[in-house]
């Protein structure tokens, strides 16, 4: 069967192997230039796959106000007479359950350790190069109640397979010395050493290589926009681009926040919407007093990741911002992060400051599956997590295709 893949992020990039290992005849159709320069472009660089809670949950309902009001917060809500905003905004505050996050949080660490083996598969059958590690990761907690609640979280996900491990402060400086200056204000953290990190700009332009190099290709058409689906009788008949029409025995709609319009003008509403998210890549020397870990800032909602001679910082949540801007603000708040948190990382110069749009869905699950088309799939709305569940939501694709039984079968369907 030839299928096309819209869109050529990590998510597309993953869907268009998965597809090509089934023997499937593949084209993958981009906007851009290249691979990955959207949401995949400079990301957080984790792989966490044991991280995977849902940002709908009911202890954020009282911190609301402080998102409307605080401009220097972590996370900033921007309300707008935007009634795509509005129905996601409905949908979180529905989804703040504690049945609906406990349900969302299985289901989505089922699909990461699904991701983590597939993605050790792929390394080591293709060799790429993106500066992958399995260094683990360690959440680092500067709250005592904060700690506690994340002990209880530890303990759940362990009832579902997670391995983790609770260290205490010492123990925290004793796994990472990066951590030394802040050591008065560490009480805890919770290592999970099965994690990894890796360049996911990289990655894509990695799957490219290794899908255009094969006997029977993968045929990509890059600075190609996906206008709309064309549509007859319960199947698409092609896919009208801004270079003509395509058409294929199938098609996976995968591009991120574009999903989203491109799905709507056929009927279907995955709501999907754009979180702001923004990040710091710091070149390093010799000198640098970079962490080898990655590690999380919890409370300030800050990931550091190692990426060889570069260190990857992100953080940051606006939402109601639908632009790729950046805010000078939200940089200068992100590197003062950095200066508190690493105070002597004497970085080999200035950051590359990145500012992406990650295509969020109101319960954090991913659409993965079937469409009311009979040729029309979806692998889209993965969120902040697209790196980290990008393997396993292609390798469940590629099952469901393929009519394949799988655990994961109810799951992240729209």
């Amino acid at each position: 069967m030839h299928i096309v893949v819209i869109g050529a992020g990590i998510i597309g990039m993953m869907t268009a192997y998965f597809l090509r290992e089934d023997g499937h005849a593949v084209s993958v159709v981009e906007a851009g230039p290249r691979p990955g320069l959207a949401t995949s472009q400079a990301n957080g660089a984790q792989l966490s796959y044991s991280f995977v809670a849902p940002l709908a949950d009911p202890a954020v309902l009282p911190k609301l106000p402080s998102w409307l009001t605080d401009r220097d917060g972590p996370l900033r809500l921007r309300l707008r007479a935007d009634p795509e905003l509005w129905r996601w905004g409905l949908g979180f505050l529905r989804a703040c359950r504690h049945a609906t996050v406990r349900r969302s949080t299985a289901e989505l660490l089922q699909l990461g350790l699904l991701s983590r083996t597939l993605m050790h598969r792929l390394v080591a059958r293709e060799r790429l190069d993106f500066n992958f590690a399995s260094s683990g990761k360690l959440l680092v907690y500067q709250d005592a109640a904060a700690y506690r609640s994340a002990l209880a979280q530890m303990r759940y996900q362990a009832s579902l397979g997670c391995e983790q491990r609770a260290l205490d402060a010492r123990e925290c400086l004793a796994l990472e010395p990066a951590l030394a200056d802040i050591a008065a204000r560490v009480v805890g953290g919770i290592f999970t050493p099965t994690e990894d990190a890796g360049d996911c700009l990289k990655l894509c332009g990695e799957l490219q290589r290794t899908l255009a190099g094969r006997p029977d290709p993968v045929r990509f058409h890059f600075n190609t926009e996906a206008r709309r689906l064309r549509v007859r009788h319960g199947r698409v008949q092609a896919l009208e681009t801004a270079a003509g029409a395509i058409e294929a025995d199938g098609y996976v709609i995968a591009n991120g926040v574009g999903a989203q319009a491109l799905a709507r003008q056929v009927g279907i509403n995955p709501l999907i919407y754009p979180l702001k998210g923004y990040s710091l890549t710091y070149p390093l020397s010799e000198r640098s007093r970079a962490p080898m870990t990655s590690l999380s800032d919890v409370h300030n909602k800050v990931v550091y990741a190692r990426l060889g001679d570069r260190l990857r910082v992100a953080g940051m949540m606006d939402i109601g911002d639908r632009s790729t801007a950046l805010d000078e603000r939200r940089i200068a708040s992100l590197k003062h992060q950095v200066a508190r948190y690493l105070p002597r990382l004497e970085a080999a110069g200035e950051p590359q400051a990145w500012a992406g749009l990650r295509p969020a869905r109101p319960d954090s699950k991913p659409v993965i599956g079937a469409t009311p088309y009979r040729n029309l799939w979806i692998n889209a709305g993965h969120g902040a997590l697209g790196f980290t569940l990008a393997a396993g939501s292609a390798g469940l694709l590629a099952d469901r295709i393929a009519g394949r039984a799988s655990t994961l079968a109810r799951s992240f369907t729209l």
